[in-house]
């Protein structure tokens, strides 16, 4: 960065758009297929459940189906710790002739100060064991953040079928 204050971000992936224009036209596209405002425990229930029956629907393996539920119970979770709520959406999304899950976490809360230290193992701001972004980062085949201080977060994070990308390998 140039000193500049801006939002900071650390993606993994194919291609990296903002995730602000990711929301958008999933939004614009879909109106996503369940969004979720994460206000209590039961809305994290209620968010797991609707990307359970997505995941399926995308051809999600038993196995990516519960990643992608470990993942909304995570982001939800810490828009819940850190943010006093926040938003998630699921949609199923098609690119390059393969399907699959995208996850977009928002919320309104003080931001991350240290983007690379909290995609860090072990590094937690709240004396937790600082698996949570680390984890969701390891677990989702795209993965990408912006955050800021004052700004909040937004985290989209996608799984695609391995039927789709197993067809897909040379």
């Amino acid at each position: 960065m140039n000193g500049t204050p801006q939002a900071r971000k650390e993606s993994r992936g194919r291609r990296w758009q903002s995730p602000a224009r990711v929301a958008r036209e999933l939004v614009a596209l879909s109106a996503p297929d369940a969004r979720v405002p994460i206000d209590s425990e039961r809305a994290i229930v209620e968010a797991r459940r609707h990307a359970r029956r997505l995941a399926a629907a995308a051809g999600l393996a038993q196995t990516d189906l519960t990643i992608v539920v470990t993942v909304i119970s995570e982001l939800a979770r810490n828009a819940l710790q850190f943010a006093t709520g926040g938003e998630i959406l699921v949609g199923i999304v098609q690119e390059d002739g393969r399907k699959g899950i995208v996850v977009v976490a928002t919320d309104r809360g003080p931001g991350i100060e240290d983007l690379g230290r909290a995609l860090e193992d072990g590094y937690s701001t709240a004396g937790r064991l600082g698996l949570g972004l680390p984890g969701v980062k390891r677990l989702m085949d795209d993965f990408e953040i912006t955050s800021a201080p004052g700004a909040g977060t937004t985290v989209v994070a996608r799984k695609w079928s391995h039927a789709d990308a197993s067809r897909l390998k040379p």
